[in-house]
């Protein structure tokens, strides 16, 4: 696991973390800042963090956290996800179906990804929302579905497939088209 806490010359935390996701580096990132906007936050994770935490913190929150990200980690990331035609690259932040390309915003893709990373399993929203929109999203966590149906108005629809399923009361399975 790494905790980004660094001072480095002509080179942030954000561009440390951006450098070792595209060289394949699938190690936990915990990216520990003095910046706490949510803009800085929005960017550590976009640029492959898996955690943020602004200083000051406690200890007992910081252990929390490390042992959070050790859970969700137990297997190396794949280089390139895929899920029948369906293909997502987490180091190159590229999505293709049937070799033609999708645009998706920094949250489709986090979602996506979340999902293509336990394709064929339940996943709830709550880990969803933990995952996707971080720990301490205060929002209206109607959000997940309101992300699906972007998902699928992209990566389904043009191509007459059902690879996101809802399973009513559990949450989302992603499936390979057929």
């Amino acid at each position: 696991m790494i905790v980004l806490d660094i001072l480095l010359p002509g080179m942030n935390g954000f561009k440390v973390c951006e450098t070792l996701r595209e060289e394949g580096v699938w190690t936990p990132i915990l990216m520990l800042t003095a910046k706490d906007g949510e803009w800085d936050e929005a960017e550590a994770l976009d640029t492959g963090a898996d955690d943020f935490l602004s200083k000051p913190f406690s200890f007992v929150v910081l252990s929390a956290r490390l042992r959070a990200l050790s859970r969700r980690t137990q297997q190396p990331r794949p280089v390139r996800l895929t899920c029948g035609t369906l293909v997502l690259d987490p180091a190159t932040r590229v999505c293709t179906r049937a070799e033609s390309p999708i645009a998706l915003t920094a949250r489709e893709f986090s979602l996506l990804e979340a999902l293509m990373r336990r394709e064929g399993d339940i996943v709830a929203k709550p880990t969803l929302l933990d995952e996707v929109w971080g720990h301490d999203f205060m929002g209206d966590p109607n959000i997940v579905e309101v992300y699906v149906g972007y998902l699928r108005r992209k990566i389904d629809d043009p191509f007459h497939v059902k690879t996101i399923l809802t399973v009513r009361g559990a949450g989302y399975r992603l499936v390979a088209d057929e």
